[in-house]
């Protein structure tokens, strides 16, 4: 069966356009929340209190109750930061899976019908939904399920946009929350500020949160910023999975990517998966590996991925999370083909995030690069510039001014 998307037919009723946001459950929630703020420069945009909905008593002792949603350029969020104890004390936290510490992979779709006709597509499909409707703050429609392995993930057509005033939107206008799919077609968000504004809502009282850093005292690209780089992409996520071909067939199967690679390293068999031009826009691992590699024995995610703007960023990068305390971990670079120069380094929580400024790009051919005409650079080992590659810098880019 064919569905008409847009004007053209595809095997289901939407299309993945890159991975929007994610986030993790924190632990050490204060410490988590001056790390992604104060070292990789991410912005608060809202902090919903999610405490409110459990008694005192019960999250007692778990720390900072708050939800922050934050931003690196215009889209209200793109990575978000949530107690994880508190989560699960409210029943936020996904299936109660243990070691599942991403509280959402969110795939971009193109309209507001893929989302409503995607979701219900894969319920009938047997995918267990978790809920569906619009969220607030950040104005998302969405449509959230589960993968194999109790990875909640989100199809959503885009978002609230931060503008030159860094405000988000005021809470005046999220009245238009919804707990279910809404009728089609909805009034634009154009209609949604007009309209308030014509009640008298007072749309300008949005939180406007600045760099948590102080300061400019590094120079990227030719702007003035408190730190030698800025993210400009979020991604890909790297998943260990306790069947690596039942998740593979989720995500191929189910939400229509394209597998891009397989590479068999010290006997396990890993899969890197594209949803659009990049090589991989999310990696599966096999469970087992994790001992070997030395990782956050009670988390089944590998890595969290940020793009930074250059080389020159992601070195300088490198050198001033080392300067701040940082613990970095060497992976081999194997691991992640089509990403030739990353490093990895711990949250306070020893989840693995890893840093890189480019990745190779698949064309119109669907064909990936020899993985013999890669460089696989040593760690401590990078030269002072690269050569270029035909598609370095490619793919999406930053919307918006660095700083």
């Amino acid at each position: 069966m064919s569905y008409d998307v847009g004007g053209v037919l595809l095997e289901r009723p939407f299309k993945l356009r890159r991975l929007g946001h994610c986030g993790l459950n924190a632990l050490r929630m204060e410490d988590c929340l001056r790390f992604y703020t104060e070292d990789l420069g991410f912005r608060i945009s809202d902090k919903s209190d999610f405490g409110k909905r459990a008694k005192p008593e019960d999250i007692a002792g778990f720390g900072d109750s708050n939800g922050y949603f934050m931003h690196y350029g215009t889209d209200h969020h793109s990575f978000v930061l949530f107690n994880k104890r508190v989560c699960e004390a409210v029943g936020m936290g996904g299936d109660g899976r243990p070691g599942v510490v991403l509280n959402q992979i969110s795939w971009q779709v193109g309209s507001l019908a893929e989302v409503v006709n995607g979701g219900k597509w894969l319920a009938d499909e047997g995918l267990e939904m978790a809920r569906r409707g619009r969220d607030m703050p950040g104005s998302n429609w969405n449509a959230y399920f589960y993968d194999p392995d109790g990875e909640t993930n989100e199809l959503y057509y885009g978002m609230e946009q931060i503008g030159w005033d860094a405000r988000s939107k005021s809470a005046a206008l999220w009245e238009r929350r919804f707990r279910d799919y809404p009728a089609l077609p909805q009034p634009s968000e154009d209609d949604e500020v007009r309209a308030a504004v014509q009640k008298g809502e007072d749309v300008a009282t949005g939180s406007a949160l600045r760099d948590a850093l102080p300061g400019a005292d590094y120079d990227v690209e030719g702007i003035l910023l408190p730190r030698p780089f800025k993210i400009v992409k979020v991604g890909p996520v790297s998943l260990f999975a306790d069947d690596v071909d039942a998740t593979v067939r989720c995500y191929t199967h189910h939400l229509g990517l394209t597998i891009s690679e397989e590479t068999v390293w010290d006997g396990h068999r890993c899969v890197f998966l594209r949803c659009n031009t990049e090589h991989h826009t999310i990696a599966i691992y096999p469970l087992a590996l994790r001992a070997v590699l030395g990782l956050r024995a009670d988390s089944t995610t590998f890595a969290v991925g940020f793009q930074v703007g250059s080389y020159r960023q992601l070195c300088g990068a490198r050198a001033f999370l080392a300067q701040r305390g940082a613990t970095f971990v060497d992976l081999p670079a194997e691991l992640h083909p089509g990403i030739d120069y990353a490093f990895h380094v711990l949250d306070p929580d020893g989840q693995a995030l890893q840093l890189h400024f480019s990745m190779e790009q698949v064309g119109w051919d669907g064909r990936t690069r020899p993985a013999a005409a890669r460089p696989y650079p040593k760690p401590g080992a990078w030269p002072a510039t690269l050569a270029a590659e035909p598609d370095v810098y490619g793919g999406e880019t930053l919307l918006g001014p660095l700083g």
